[in-house]
């Protein structure tokens, strides 16, 4: 990956945005994405929109959520422990032993969520993990409630302590790669396809609010009303010990992106995908969703009179805890994917099923 590249996206994994407080990384998107960009521009939900060739007909629009699953200040004890709520489907069995920073007006405020020792654990407690956010609670090393009181307030929120640790073979682990992969690769495809000729628009688009409901998306695509629309998250892997979610398909880490089938992407856009991809030597993967995704690709499908929708993952092992793991050549190949993919649309090119 080339080094500017790699900047911005340990850029993106260090700055926090948990879903609904998004500002501080969309200050990140805009300001690299300046010098690619014929218009940028901040919707009233907080979605940033990267545009080119903006007066084209046929719109394209690209979207990888920049929010991740956190915590909110929820209630300040008598003896100044901070109890929380989930923002977005938080694990609470990863919480206990956690290292967290509470996004205050002042900054970043340390602090880790406490556990029981083992030693004083019953019997009942022993070799049980925590199931509900409600039952832990975030230390930051106040005496009591005024201390607290002084430096957080109610509904501030909580994120795991951010930073990149590179693993061997071209892994990253970090925080939030769901989905600052998928928004660093939409915003690398602009790029990609900045100096090209395009017959159409092509939006990226930094959405917000997927992890509570693909709110981001939804509003996005009302206001683009692209011909065509690509969710780009990630998806589970397969190829470790807790075999990801149990499902069979053989995903791994430094196999490619991922393309899925199933009735929630359009058959003419996932053939071209396909093709992109055996055109450009882009080593791809297949997933099969028999169901509706869970990603941006749900809401832009049936977004005003519908639109030809698909769904582009990198493959994410540990998904929504402090630890996630992804291929950095992952992203960057469903970068040149995607814009290998746009590169190829005509003015003449029909994504009507038939």
């Amino acid at each position: 990956m080339r080094t500017e590249s790699k900047e911005f996206l340990y850029k993106l994994l260090n700055t926090p945005s948990p879903t609904g407080y998004e500002q501080r990384i969309q200050k990140v998107v805009r300001k690299r994405m300046e010098r690619y960009a014929d218009l940028i521009e901040t919707d009233l939900h907080g979605n940033v929109i990267v545009g080119l060739n903006v007066k084209s007909p046929k719109r394209v629009m690209l979207t990888g959520h920049c929010d991740q699953i956190g915590l909110m200040v929820t209630y300040i004890a008598d003896d100044g422990f901070i109890y929380v709520a989930a923002l977005g489907g938080i694990d609470p069995g990863v919480l206990p032993g956690s290292v967290v920073s509470i996004h205050t007006e002042r900054g970043a405020l340390e602090g880790v969520i406490g556990r029981k020792p083992i030693h004083l654990q019953n019997g009942d407690e022993k070799g049980r993990g925590v199931t509900e956010v409600a039952k832990v609670w975030v230390d930051i090393g106040a005496k009591n409630k005024k201390e607290a009181d002084k430096l957080v307030r109610i509904g501030d929120p909580i994120t795991f302590k951010l930073g990149v640790s590179e693993l061997r073979n071209g892994l990253i682990c970090s925080p939030g790669l769901d989905d600052k992969a998928g928004l660093f690769v939409v915003m690398e495809a602009l790029r990609l396809c900045a100096k090209a000729k395009l017959a159409v628009a092509l939006y990226a688009v930094s959405t917000v609010q997927e992890e509570v409901g693909l709110r981001g998306a939804r509003t996005a695509a009302y206001g683009i009303d692209p011909q065509v629309g690509i969710g780009v998250d990630v998806t589970f892997t397969d190829d470790n010990p807790g075999k990801g979610a149990n499902k069979g398909v053989p995903i791994k880490l430094g196999g490619g992106p991922v393309i899925t089938r199933g009735p929630n992407i359009n058959p003419v856009v996932e053939k071209m995908l396909i093709d992109s991809a055996k055109r450009l030597k882009v080593k791809y993967q297949l997933e099969p969703s028999a169901a509706l995704l869970g990603n941006d690709a749900n809401a832009i499908q049936v977004s005003r009179r519908g639109v030809a929708a698909a769904s582009v993952e990198v493959p994410n092992r540990y998904m929504h805890s402090q630890v996630e793991v992804c291929s950095l050549s992952d992203m960057e190949n469903a970068s040149k994917l995607l814009a290998g993919f746009v590169q190829k649309i005509s003015a003449r090119s029909d994504f009507t099923p038939r």
